[in-house]
């Protein structure tokens, strides 16, 4: 019995942090790329498990693209001076960040210029 106590502890001591890792890594995203991106706040999310900001993109025919950019969650953001009014719908936003791998019109967030010329750079999306 305590033998197969220690093998469960050992199996679950080692898919433990990659489960975690799994739930709030970016592997959505490719780290391999980076997208610049402007546009206009739509909408933004200060909650768990992560920010959100929505944005709308003009593409280069003049199309309105919309976008949805990933920060973490507000535990980090509030540490940066982030909060829930950082970002209010009418803001122009530069961001930049990794684009997701399966084509959707979403980014990790890395870096963004606020409206009012506050620039932040985002480590990891942490």
């Amino acid at each position: 019995m305590k033998n197969a106590i220690r093998i469960l502890f050992a199996i679950t001591a080692s898919v433990t942090p990659a489960l975690v890792e799994a739930h709030h890594g970016w592997s959505e995203f490719d780290a391999t790329r980076e997208v610049a991106l402007t546009g206009i706040v739509t909408d933004f999310h200060f909650v768990n498990p992560h920010c959100v900001v929505e944005f709308d993109v003009k593409d280069d025919k003049g199309m309105v693209r919309h976008w949805q950019g990933e920060f973490s969650s507000p535990g980090p953001m509030v540490r940066k001076g982030w909060t829930a009014a950082s970002l209010e719908p009418g803001d122009k936003v530069a961001i930049s960040g990794h684009p997701a791998k399966n084509d959707v019109r979403a980014v990790h967030v890395t870096w963004i210029r606020l409206s009012d010329g506050h620039e932040f750079k985002i480590e990891d999306g942490r």
